[in-house]
């Protein structure tokens, strides 16, 4: 293929822009390039499932973009880490596979994505999924994506499960499949014991192929047009400006913070905040940025009373061990996020399915790993799922090189503060339940003190993390939307070879974390780029609590 021109462009290598490599260029007809600003993913801390908060906290592998000070959460400025390496943030996240509510993908139709409710989107889970406990009419059990679950071996994982069912929530024996409601366990990502990020399951096997050339250490500055047409991105490389041309489609997959920086960058978005930055306008599209929702969570830590916990690992020798486990046979600790059970709950009567997830850790200690567990603990991650507060990205200057400016805008609608309070008490209640006596010791946080709504709301704004899941900022909606930017076909509105595909196309945020519906939105992305029939649409049933209406559990 010529140096300077192929078919596809495809801007970022996450989890999107792997899916589309692979499967834009299996028959060997076409001819794609993958532009991605980070390097290599071959580093053992990437591969090890338990080491994932090293790569978040490593400027190699994280663009470490923050927040704008958020008044809802008393001015703070939060984290945003998102993948700046070949597989992007399914190379530095939790591992944690979940696809997210049926009803999600209903809701998504609903709000003029047509073609994507679940019937039409579960065919593309089961096509992506490579499940280690086989297929069934939910799942997949040849696709590229390895899934599996935990040993549980720890003991507090099934005290988890049994104190949910003890305070009268369901248990599911499949989130991911017929009901996600209730207490279970969790799948991850993890394959023969390694991280299955997407550059494992989809890029690095089609890397060998003549029709694909992969380029690291490329920051894509603009997108350029020819009219109203997409023909090509300007990048730079080692100092140096490169222009490469697109025959048939750009295809930009940077994220829910880079995809709506670079298109408005390249004149595409709103005209006055273009304009203001002496941007040239291409195509005035108001949406683009706009719209850009996340998840919170918080840690609610209780002591425990006996040495069982992960905390007996924590010293240099534990970890030794385990990292020299993990290097000779791929299996141990070092083989699981330790995220292997969890729970999908309504948080009160008239919520028609989930809006409180948790996830379980037989361990106390922030997510990051920026705080270390002090003594033995176990926690529950626990957030609302469906925000009503809405933010954008912005950008700061016309340069690509300036960070934009992202703000969520976290808590501003009094219906999050409700749930948030909702997650402290529910979570309380399944803490005291019988099944977690022989280990309950104190409450670390929130604390016994934090029980009034004022106090609550005063330890969630102090103390509530993002659950690292930004979306829906460049979102999928219909002709007479005036703020979708793309189509259900994901092309952009109003514009011709271009489209967008990754997490900022979501209309809403699905019910859970966010790398298993990116993974299944490429897939199915990419049969509407090369032109395909869609897959057969699904009849699987799924689970709806039977009576909702008035009843909490």
């Amino acid at each position: 293929m010529a140096e300077d021109n192929f078919d596809y462009v495809i801007v970022g290598a996450g989890s999107a822009g792997c899916v589309l490599a692979d499967r834009l260029t299996a028959d060997g007809s076409n001819s794609v390039l993958v532009l991605e600003n980070g390097g290599s993913d071959r580093s053992i801390y990437i591969q090890m499932p338990t080491a994932l908060s090293i790569p978040m906290n490593m400027p190699k592998y994280n663009w470490f973009y923050h927040t704008e000070p958020e008044p809802g959460l008393g001015g703070r400025s939060l984290h945003t880490p998102r993948g700046k390496v070949i597989g992007g943030s399914s190379s530095i996240n939790g591992l944690v596979y979940v696809r997210g509510n049926p009803f999600d993908f209903d809701r998504w139709q609903e709000e003029g994505a047509h073609g994507w409710s679940y019937h039409d989107v579960l065919p593309y889970f089961r096509r992506a999924e490579k499940r280690a406990g086989g297929g069934d009419q939910y799942h997949g059990d040849s696709g590229k994506l390895s899934t599996t679950r935990g040993s549980m071996t720890n003991p507090l994982n099934p005290v988890w499960i049994e104190a949910g069912r003890q305070a009268g929530y369901p248990v599911t024996a499949d989130m991911n499949g017929y009901q996600q409601e209730g207490f279970g366990e969790m799948d991850m990502t993890v394959g023969n014991g390694r991280r299955c990020s997407a550059a494992n399951a989809y890029l690095r096997p089609a890397m060998g192929r003549s029709n694909l050339a992969v380029r690291t250490h490329a920051l894509v500055t603009r997108v350029l047009f020819e009219g109203r047409r997409a023909v090509g991105v300007s990048y730079t490389h080692g100092g140096n400006a490169v222009t490469v041309h697109a025959r048939r489609e750009v295809i930009v997959s940077a994220g829910s913070i880079a995809s709506p920086q670079l298109l408005k960058l390249s004149g595409v978005g709103p005209a006055g905040e273009l304009r203001a930055l002496g941007i040239p306008v291409v195509h005035d599209l108001p949406g683009v940025g706009e719209n850009l929702q996340d998840h919170l969570e918080f840690y609610f830590q209780v002591a425990c009373t006996q040495p069982i916990t992960l905390y007996k690992h924590m010293n240099p020798l534990g970890k030794a061990l385990i990292g020299m486990r993990w290097i000779l046979s791929k299996d141990g600790l070092g083989a699981t996020n330790h995220f292997e059970a969890g729970g999908f709950i309504r948080s009160r009567a008239g919520i028609q399915y989930p809006d409180i997830q948790y996830h379980f850790l037989p361990m106390a200690v922030t997510y990051d790993g920026t705080s270390l567990a002090k003594e033995h603990g176990f926690q529950a991650h626990v957030g609302p799922m469906r925000s009503k507060s809405k933010g954008w990205v912005r950008l700061v200057s016309a340069h690509a090189t300036d960070k934009p400016r992202i703000f969520f805008n976290y808590l501003s609608r009094e219906e999050d503060l409700i749930e948030m309070r909702a997650c402290v008490r529910l979570t309380r209640e399944v803490f005291a339940q019988p099944a977690f006596a022989p280990f309950r010791g104190r409450e670390i946080q929130p604390g016994p003190d934090v029980q009034t709504d004022e106090q609550i709301d005063r330890f969630v704004r102090e103390k509530v993390e993002s659950a690292y899941h930004p979306s829906c900022s460049c979102k999928m909606g219909a002709q007479d939307d005036p703020m979708a930017v793309v189509d259900p076909e994901l092309r952009v509105r109003g514009l011709e070879g271009f489209r967008v595909v990754d997490s900022s196309i979501m209309p809403s945020i699905t019910t859970g974390n966010l790398n298993a519906p990116t993974i299944m939105l490429a897939e199915k992305a990419a049969d509407h780029i090369l032109g395909r029939g869609m897959l057969p649409r699904s009849d699987a049933p799924y689970y709806e609590a039977p009576d909702w209406q008035n009843s909490q559990r």
